[in-house]
């Protein structure tokens, strides 16, 4: 390997540079040991640590191990003398064949061969340096001596004279080498500050990344449910127009048969008349007196009254009993479906049952009454001395539910109707217990609905939202949609959307009610 791609393979990918104290991760990328110190610290701010080169990503902040042998070969390359390298620039002595030189002097103007190099003054005004075909660049422009200092007012270089009779007098000048020194430091220092930069906006997009991600395989999600909810939909409704078209058709079969048979009869007995008709029509138009005279006695032909009450009896019953379509049965069947359909719907939105809530007693006020199958929650009268524990409301008449929700969907549902003067909705658990905010709503971290009288209101974090309801609310659903981050309250019976409060949800929500009247029971 030539060493121009050994140079490359000792650089840190980082700082760009060739290693320092060299370390190694578990993917086997290196890194300099500052360099990949200060990507984890800043790392360390997100909590997600991962390879600057490949992005393997690790649970833990890795510790990298030291990479002797790596660091070997870096003292060992740093240490040997670098290959001199083609320049592409011919030696201006060697005017009979072109040989490539090694140096350039910059007082005479002349690059050298190793030939020519070796017998060249070495006084301190022959500058050598490396093999260059603009050697006046490297002089002042007027002065027209060596550029050997750098003038940091003017951000220039200039030479000698420059700094002792020109325009540069009196200014603060530093040697090349000094200035030097002082610019590397200052790109490095800038360097670093853009690998932080671009470390930090690898992390953002990484996860900006992983959120789209996320909202991705949540809209896949969500497509393939709603789908399926308006396919299960679309079943419903098949089936209850099968159901509904199948009603009518019994009915019209049950309507129609006995009309058929009748209309049949009839006609038979329409085609009986109309014989006799003709067979009378054919005697009257005789005119022999004798012939009509010797004719069978045509009484039977005239007695037209047989059966006609039988006849009208069956008509009257057809016509005004039950002869027409009972619309309302049909409408019975359709509506004692759609309940079926609705459950379907709201089961596939929501879910498809309501949560078994029971309350916690070890959370509810001492004057607050919870009956013995833990669903009914009363105000009461007298104290009921249960022990003292963190978790017990003190200031207010409010318990807990003994369930927590992390994720998902769900709902539950609370009878209210027995009082006007109630609070129910969901918190964290680190609501407080015993101060003034401790209670639902009037602080960050709990959502309620509020009944004081005829008013209804919507309150989180002490911010009110007074709702127009016009009828007493009976019963009260409350949803969680976790992900979604809302909380919805609902009217049952009539069903009407009441509130729902949108926020991001960071701890496991716990569901909560207030009862200041009479008393409200879970459903």
């Amino acid at each position: 390997m030539a060493s121009s791609d050994l140079r490359e393979e000792l650089d840190c990918s980082i700082c760009l540079s060739i290693y320092t104290d060299p370390v190694m991760l578990k993917c086997g990328h290196n890194f300099c040991q500052d360099c990949i110190d200060r990507v984890f610290d800043t790392q360390e701010r997100s909590g997600d640590y991962s390879c600057p080169q490949c992005r393997v990503e690790f649970q833990e902040r890795p510790s990298p191990h030291k990479n002797i042998t790596l660091r070997n070969i870096t003292q060992r390359f740093l240490s040997s003398p670098p290959e001199p390298e083609k320049s592409g620039i011919s030696c201006t002595y060697c005017i009979h064949s072109s040989v490539p030189a090694v140096k350039s002097c910059l007082l005479c103007e002349a690059s050298l061969c190793d030939d020519h190099l070796r017998v060249h003054s070495k006084s301190p005004e022959h500058v050598i340096c490396d093999p260059t075909t603009t050697p006046e660049n490297r002089k002042c422009s007027i002065h027209k001596k060596i550029l050997e200092y750098y003038c940091t007012e003017d951000s220039t270089c200039i030479c000698m004279s420059c700094s002792l009779t020109g325009e540069h007098r009196g200014h603060q000048v530093e040697t090349l080498q000094e200035a030097f020194i002082k610019k590397k430091k200052t790109l490095i220092n800038n360097l670093q500050k853009l690998i932080t930069k671009k470390v930090k906006t690898e992390e953002r997009v990484r996860s900006l990344q992983k959120h789209r991600g996320r909202v991705q395989g949540k809209v896949n999600g969500e497509t393939e449910r709603v789908t399926a909810l308006f396919r299960d939909l679309r079943r419903r409704l098949e089936n209850l127009e099968e159901k509904v078209l199948s009603e009518v058709s019994r009915q019209a079969e049950q309507i129609l048969s006995p009309v058929n048979d009748q209309i049949q009869q009839l006609e038979l007995k329409m085609e009986e008349l109309s014989r006799k008709m003709r067979h009378l029509e054919e005697l009257c138009a005789m005119t022999d007196p004798l012939t009509l005279l010797q004719e069978p006695d045509t009484g039977d032909l005239c007695d037209t009254e047989d059966g006609d009450d039988d006849d009208q009896e069956r008509h009257g019953k057809l016509l005004h009993g039950r002869g027409d379509l009972d619309v309302d049965e049909v409408s019975y069947v359709l509506h004692t479906g759609f309940p079926d359909v609705i459950t379907g719907l709201i089961g596939g939105i929501y879910i498809q049952k309501a949560v078994n809530m029971k309350l916690d007693e070890d959370t509810a006020h001492d004057f607050v009454f919870i009956s013995c199958d833990k669903k009914i929650a009363s105000k009461s009268g007298s104290n009921q001395n249960r022990p003292d524990t963190e978790e017990r409301f003190v200031d207010f008449y409010q318990v807990l539910g003994n369930q927590s929700f992390s994720s998902g969907r769900h709902y539950w549902e609370v009878d209210v109707h027995h009082s006007n003067n109630w609070i129910i909705g969901m918190c964290y658990d680190c609501i407080y217990r015993d101060k003034d905010d401790s209670i639902i709503g009037r602080n960050d971290v709990s959502w309620g609905l509020d009944r004081k009288g005829k008013k209804y209101i919507a309150v989180h974090d002490d911010h009110e939202t007074e709702l127009s309801v016009n009828t007493p609310v009976k019963r009260v659903r409350v949803y969680l949609d976790y992900e979604a981050g809302q909380i919805s309250f609902y009217m049952v019976d009539p069903d009407r959307h009441l509130y729902t409060f949108t926020a991001t949800f960071t701890e496991p929500l716990y569901a909560v009610l207030g009862v200041c009247h009479s008393h409200i029971t879970l459903v």
